[in-house]
């Protein structure tokens, strides 16, 4: 199978409201289409994990985290362009994303991935992409492929091929959050 097509085919899935299993710039993520509710509930019943906790979505360019958040703080495009590692924003007034996806305060966590799989994947989607580990929830976030549990392999509609041999160390982002007010805060380095 070739990367296009397997990109396509995880689109596909996506556009039907789909879970799909796939190499991101960081761990290997649960995704989905972060506008549809249904299918960000399918991810937190597979990650067992508590939907007051807020998951991350990854986009493939600064031009399209501008669809999902009102007012985007100034430092947050340098921050996104400019970080040296994966590096996720969390910012206010999220807007044109699925509710359960929504931090209580209003507020999404959003990456830009400079990745060449899961950039183009979200390219071809043209929307953002739910990013989460490929985890039960408090289990240790999945490297590489083979760290993949079997029961997340089971309860997803599709796996990518993409990446299914690499075997190397990858740790998850960074995550800041921006307020509209000015302040930073460091959740995790």
């Amino acid at each position: 199978m070739t990367q296009k097509e397997d990109i396509q085919n995880a689109v596909d899935v996506m556009r039907k409201g789909g879970v799909i299993l796939y190499p991101t710039d960081t761990v290997w993520g649960i995704g989905c289409d972060a506008t549809n509710a249904e299918a960000v509930a399918k991810v937190y019943k597979i990650k067992q994990r508590d939907d007051s906790k807020a998951l991350i979505c990854l986009a493939d360019s600064v031009d399209r985290v501008q669809r999902y958040v009102r007012d985007v703080p100034p430092v947050a495009w340098d921050l996104m362009e400019l970080a040296e590692k994966p590096t996720t924003v969390v910012l206010d007034g999220a807007v044109n994303l699925a509710p359960n996806l929504i931090a209580e305060d209003g507020s999404i966590a959003l990456r830009v991935t400079n990745e060449p799989f899961s950039k183009e994947l979200c390219y071809r989607f043209q929307k953002a992409i739910v990013s989460t580990s490929a985890n039960i929830s408090g289990e240790p976030a999945a490297q590489n492929y083979r760290d993949i549990a079997p029961e997340i392999l089971e309860a997803v509609d599709y796996v990518c091929w993409t990446r299914r041999q690499e075997h190397k160390p990858h740790t998850p982002s960074s995550i800041i959050k921006l307020t509209k007010d000015g302040r930073v805060t460091i959740i995790r380095k």
